[in-house]
């Protein structure tokens, strides 16, 4: 079976919040995930989608497959490195902000 893969790395948004649009397009074909993903309101869905269409090009240019013909195989969100920050607290205390990243891939294959 043929298959495209599209990488997305260090995107600033914490790998939970975005596994919830990632649940909304696994399985499905490529146009209802590209419409799923673009009348959904979470932020990850929008970074999500530019995913999505860089392996939806990926198998066009690669493996000369219509866009109508390809589904969505995988798409997983891993946990990336996680930016530590401060934030002073009373009585010069502080308390630890954690600025979470997110790694995606997006796996297309043909029918």
């Amino acid at each position: 079976m043929q298959q495209a893969i599209a990488k997305t790395k260090f995107v600033r948004i914490s790998p939970r919040k975005a596994r919830l649009a990632a649940d909304l397009i696994r399985g499905k074909s490529v146009e209802e995930a590209t419409t799923q993903l673009m009348f959904c309101k979470l932020r990850g869905g929008r970074l999500l989608m530019r995913t999505l269409d860089t392996a939806v090009a990926n198998a066009e240019t690669q493996l000369n497959v219509q866009r109508r013909d390809l589904k969505v195989k995988e798409v997983r969100v891993d946990a990336g490195p996680t930016m530590k920050r401060a934030k002073p607290k009373n009585k010069g205390g502080s308390h630890p902000i954690m600025k979470r990243t997110s790694h995606f891939t997006v796996i297309v294959a043909a029918e």
